[in-house]
């Protein structure tokens, strides 16, 4: 059984509340964050701690009491539970006052709800799925204006995934005025001629912890990226694409709404990336 966190408390799972007036439940006024965790170390946290705490400045969210004591809690868990591949969850709302309302609470009477628990994921790294590459579909985004701030309003992504499945494939991306936006949960790329286009930063898509250094690699490794938009129909006739993230790190697609690229296997760059986002992730992890 494993061990979570709630509140300054670690408790078995089975015993874990949160409150039915908690306004996470109630209005999805929350936040949240997934640390990976390769050889029981976290990968990217200093990233995923500065993005925190972005996303509870845009919402005007007060941050919990234990903030500074975050990377011991997941460090804690990830010892407790004995993860050596896997994730750490957290997730902070606006909390409770026991009641629902559209206002929010008074945080000076109302402190946030702080959540953590562990998933253990073995073969992370060595992922078949990177293997084989992502079959993808393409979607409408109809989702809010503000999906730089990370937030616990997943309904739709979970719909896009679903719709994939539905489809026979692993994942859908986002299409908006014609322009990729980014996956369901994670960020797309196309390269073309050995150039790795992405869309730039905005609040359209999520500022990826996991995109900011795998650009910063592709970088030092003196391959030319390319912030701008670019259309579905443009991904089509990539050579190879790929998306990022903190889970998946960089997964290659290898087919778009049927259409396959290249030769319909991953492509050398998403293969190299992966490579080399792995071997360098590991050597700052904590």
């Amino acid at each position: 059984m494993r061990t979570v966190y709630v509140n300054g408390q670690y408790l078995p799972e089975t015993e874990a509340t949160v409150s039915i007036f908690d306004r996470g439940f109630l209005m999805a006024d929350g936040v949240y964050e997934v640390t990976s965790v390769l050889q029981g170390k976290l990968i990217d946290f200093d990233g995923h701690l500065a993005r925190l705490e972005r996303s509870l400045t845009e919402l005007d969210m007060q941050k919990p009491d234990a903030f500074d004591d975050l990377v011991e809690i997941h460090r804690e868990l990830v010892r407790v539970n004995q993860i050596d591949e896997g994730l750490v969850y957290l997730q902070v709302t606006r909390g409770s006052d026991g009641d629902r309302d559209f206002v929010f609470p008074d945080p000076e009477t109302t402190k946030p709800t702080l959540v953590l628990f562990t998933q253990s994921k073995p073969g992370m790294a060595d992922s078949p799925a990177a293997k084989k590459g992502n079959k993808i579909i393409s979607i409408d985004d109809i989702r809010w204006g503000r999906r730089d701030i990370k937030t616990v309003q997943l309904l739709y992504p979970s719909m896009g995934k679903m719709m994939a499945k539905a489809a026979g494939c692993d994942d859908a991306w986002l299409v908006e005025d014609g322009h990729v936006t980014e996956g369901t949960s994670n960020n797309a790329y196309i390269v073309k001629g050995n150039k790795i286009i992405t869309r730039g930063l905005s609040n359209d898509i999520l500022h990826g912890i996991t995109r900011a250094a795998v650009l910063r690699f592709a970088r030092e490794a003196q391959m030319e990226v390319e912030e701008r938009l670019f259309t579905i129909d443009e991904a089509k006739q990539a050579d190879e694409a790929f998306t990022t993230s903190a889970s998946a790190f960089v997964m290659p697609v290898v087919e778009i709404d049927g259409v396959v690229l290249g030769d319909g296997t991953p492509g050398k760059v998403a293969r190299r990336l992966r490579e080399i986002y792995l071997e360098e992730s590991l050597k700052s992890a904590i």
